[in-house]
């Protein structure tokens, strides 16, 4: 009973305290007047614009009947015909346009043939990981960058600078965005690539680029870029197939067949491609293959 009694002396001592420290806070606060505001009439909004369409029995045709009298009616204004988006639908568009980036980093720049050439570079210096991913990764992202920019400019120069001007609306600030690219993988792009997708498509062509559909142009560019890349590759392996062939003949002749070729080739075809400056000549002439 007297555990029983102690506790509920507890309880009753921490509600007390609870209330005296919740009432002292009230206390210590502020006390703020709030006063409505100064109302010159039945009307709602700012002084002298009245949200009354009509006063009540002054209809005199249907048409006026038709008309209602809210007195919370709301005006919206554009500027210049162009609303400000939502904060919110701005966000969501913003995060959705990072989600894709990538995406269209890679499917619709030169980021696929530059990084694939490279790539085949290493393969063919034999060099396992140097350089490597990373480095491939970033030397084709700014190659990109460098190839890409005079289409970039025209996407901020003829799209998105007259959008925030106000001068056009999203769907044609989408339009111009896309047609500097349009015209970018178009020329890059072989027409027999483009006829491929159209006849799978049951889509006819006339030759022009106005009449491609984009869900064409892109996988036609891709594939064109592939077969670019892969041809790039070959022609660079082909002088380090050289070298891998007199390495093994020569080690065939000595008897030494237990010896791997490549462990003796390797660091001729480092040597090979040092002395040949070869970084800058495949890299200049990779960019030289975009027509810009």
């Amino acid at each position: 009973m007297k555990k029983k009694k102690s506790i509920l002396t507890g309880i009753v001592l921490k509600s007390i305290i609870c209330l005296l420290v919740t009432v002292g806070i009230l206390y210590i606060l502020p006390v703020r007047t709030v006063f409505a505001a100064e109302n010159s009439g039945p009307l709602t909004g700012e002084s002298g614009n009245s949200t009354v369409l009509q006063q009540p029995g002054t209809a005199q045709t249907p048409e006026e009947l038709q008309e209602l009298n809210i007195a919370n009616t709301f005006t919206i204004r554009y500027d210049n015909g162009n609303g400000e988006i939502n904060g919110a639908l701005r966000i969501l568009l913003t995060l959705t346009l990072i989600a894709i980036t990538p995406l269209l980093l890679i499917c619709l720049t030169s980021y696929t043939r530059v990084l694939i050439v490279l790539h085949f570079v290493r393969a063919a210096l034999n060099t396992q990981t140097a350089p490597p991913n990373q480095i491939l990764v970033g030397i084709s992202l700014f190659l990109t960058f460098f190839i890409m920019t005079p289409t970039a400019t025209s996407i901020y120069t003829n799209a998105y600078l007259p959008y925030e001007a106000g001068e056009l609306t999203e769907e044609e600030a989408l339009t111009e965005a896309v047609a500097p690219l349009r015209e970018f993988m178009y020329g890059e792009t072989q027409k027999k690539d483009v006829e491929l997708f159209m006849s799978v498509s049951r889509q006819n062509w006339d030759g022009e680029l106005d009449s491609i559909p984009l869900t064409v142009l892109i996988p036609s560019f891709l594939v064109s870029e592939l077969r670019t890349a892969f041809f790039i590759g070959f022609l660079i392996y082909v002088p380090f197939i050289v070298i891998d062939m007199v390495v093994a003949s020569a080690l065939m002749s000595m008897g030494m067949m237990m010896l791997p070729p490549t462990t003796i080739s390797m660091p001729f075809k480092i040597l090979l491609f040092v002395m040949a400056d070869g970084w800058s000549l495949v890299i200049g002439m990779l960019v030289q293959t975009f027509t810009r």
